[in-house]
């Protein structure tokens, strides 16, 4: 006899999307192009739990240490260097001077936060003097054989911090109205649910875009906090270039311009020099009008269409996916602005059980409220924004009109 089979019910054999899905994964699946983009597209990113309303991470770059000589070298001799700062510099480290000599020293003791010794003409290159102002980068290490265990060095965190912000959406029928029955499309009650969950999405989308984190206000003697979100943490926490106010005509060279600071640092291997760009629709067209300036098209006798439209483009050090985003064509300012987004180096946080929960009331509902005839629910979700890399995000104001 063969042996019956027995099912397995795990959720990792589980077929795919018969699970249910969180919030963020049913607003992308039932909306992909709707009101809330980038917050469906946590769902695949993965999220995390906050543990207070007030929630603080680490954000660390990867350093490459300098010196600049404030006083100059001589000759091929001298061994002590005078610096602005020794910061990140150890024992060990190789330094390339940016001078034409190019000349390679190794650092043998940091004397103070302005003064190292060094051995020079560590390579190919003889020693030389070496200007005031000149920048010595480091270009690796290099120790003897059964050395010494190094000094050790670490990328010093800094600790940001973000609030939970509760969002709040309802939806409300009387009983009559639920009871009726539409001529088309779904009853009353599931298009007024519907309706409900693209509100809250849209919410939680502006907020992720547009938010600033407050703790002071209090409403009925309860607090209200409130997050930050993309556009405000690039503005605090970002290098200043990267956000930027575009000038009246913008050309490619000064698109490039504007955008090559989030190439500077590569927060995620599997990334790479790949960023995501929410567009509204007016910089969406500057961009493409940019791409057909810059280049050259024809149209043929006998063609039935024509036009140029592009949704990836490329600069010199990376490439950008557009996609134009509804909140920002709701007017005609944030239409012209572009926001890059880095996915891997962001994530929602949710406090602890607060993960987009759905009270219902009425018929049906798991709240029985006798005293009023009428159906509904509310959503509610409490969470903040991780951003652990600001220094991969920009913001473009005012893209007018392309050069």
């Amino acid at each position: 006899m063969t042996s019956p089979v027995t099912p397995d019910y795990s959720t990792f054999n589980a077929v795919q999307n018969y699970l249910q899905l969180s919030f963020a994964g049913q607003m992308i699946r039932y909306a992909p192009n709707g009101q809330a983009p980038l917050f469906g597209m946590t769902s695949a990113m993965g999220t995390g739990t906050a543990l207070q309303t007030e929630h603080g991470y680490f954000a660390k770059t990867m350093v490459f240490p300098a010196v600049t000589l404030t006083v100059a070298v001589a000759d091929g001799v001298a061994t002590s260097f005078t610096v602005a700062s020794t910061t990140n510099i150890l024992p060990g480290d190789l330094l390339r001077s940016n001078a034409a000599t190019a000349e390679i020293v190794r650092v043998g003791t940091v004397v103070s936060g302005t003064s190292l010794t060094v051995v020079r003409g560590f390579g190919q290159v003889a020693a030389a003097a070496i200007s005031n102002g000149v920048t010595l980068y480091k270009v690796g290490n290099a120790f003897e054989q059964a050395s010494v265990r190094p000094a050790a060095k670490m990328m010093l965190p800094v600790r940001v911090t973000n609030f939970t912000q509760i969002f709040r959406n309802a939806w409300s029928l009387s009983g009559t109205m639920a009871a009726i029955a539409a001529i088309v499309g779904d009853t009353p009650a599931t298009e007024s649910r519907m309706d409900c969950g693209l509100f809250h999405a849209a919410d939680i989308e502006s907020a992720i875009f547009f938010g600033q984190k407050s703790s002071t206000f209090t409403l009925n003697g309860q607090y209200v906090t409130t997050m930050d979100g993309i556009i405000e943490t690039v503005r605090r926490l970002g290098p200043a270039g990267n956000t930027t106010t575009a000038g009246a005509t913008t050309n490619y060279t000064q698109l490039e311009a504007m955008l090559n600071g989030v190439f500077d640092v590569v927060s995620n291997g599997r990334n790479g020099n790949d960023r995501v760009m929410y567009v509204g629709g007016a910089a969406r067209t500057v961009i493409n009008n940019i791409g057909r300036l810059t280049g050259v098209y024809q149209v043929m006798d006998g063609q039935t269409s024509f036009g140029l439209q592009f949704s990836t483009f490329k600069t010199s050090r990376g490439s950008f996916r557009m996609v134009e985003h509804p909140l920002l064509n709701s007017n005609t300012n944030w239409s012209k602005m572009a926001v890059v987004v880095d996915l891997p180096s962001m994530r929602l946080m949710y406090l602890k059980g607060r993960n987009t929960m759905y009270t219902a009331y009425g018929q049906g509902g798991n709240i029985i409220d006798s005293d009023v005839d009428a159906v509904g629910g509310s959503l509610l979700s409490e969470l903040t924004m991780e951003i652990t890399n600001p220094s991969v995000f920009a913001v473009i104001y005012n893209l007018t009109l392309a050069a």
